[in-house]
């Protein structure tokens, strides 16, 4: 089993940057596949990133694809989301999650999430 913690969130203008953290405890996290997603006020969650065991196998939701860069580091049992030009539509709680099967964007591959980390972008 494996217990998700993110940080990092905050207020922030447009245009502006954030680095979100998710830390990993637990048994061999590292041998978990990763993911954020986020879930803006009254709207459905939503796939932002994935990463493979590894490092080498990233996934990005169109939206954030450019802006945002998900890494690992498994010595530290961490997980990061670099966020960069940051618009308004990117405001949610953002929460990390764990799966052991492929690196993808739905949700039901991953068994473990944390409580999420709020992001608010101001225009």
């Amino acid at each position: 089993q494996v217990q998700l913690v993110e940080s990092g969130g905050g207020l922030v203008q447009a245009g502006g940057s954030l680095r979100l953290s998710c830390v990993a405890s637990g048994r061999a996290s590292s041998t978990y596949i990763m993911a954020w997603f986020r879930q803006g006020l009254g709207k459905e969650r939503e796939f932002v990133a994935a990463i493979s065991r590894s490092g080498g196998n990233t996934e990005y939701a169109d939206s954030v694809k450019g802006r945002f860069t998900i890494s690992r580091d498994n010595a530290k049992s961490l997980l990061y989301l670099q966020m960069n030009s940051l618009k308004p539509d990117d405001t949610a709680v953002y929460s990390c999650a764990a799966g052991r099967v492929v690196v993808s964007s739905s949700s039901t591959m991953y068994d473990y999430w944390g409580q999420g980390t709020q992001v608010t972008v101001s225009s």
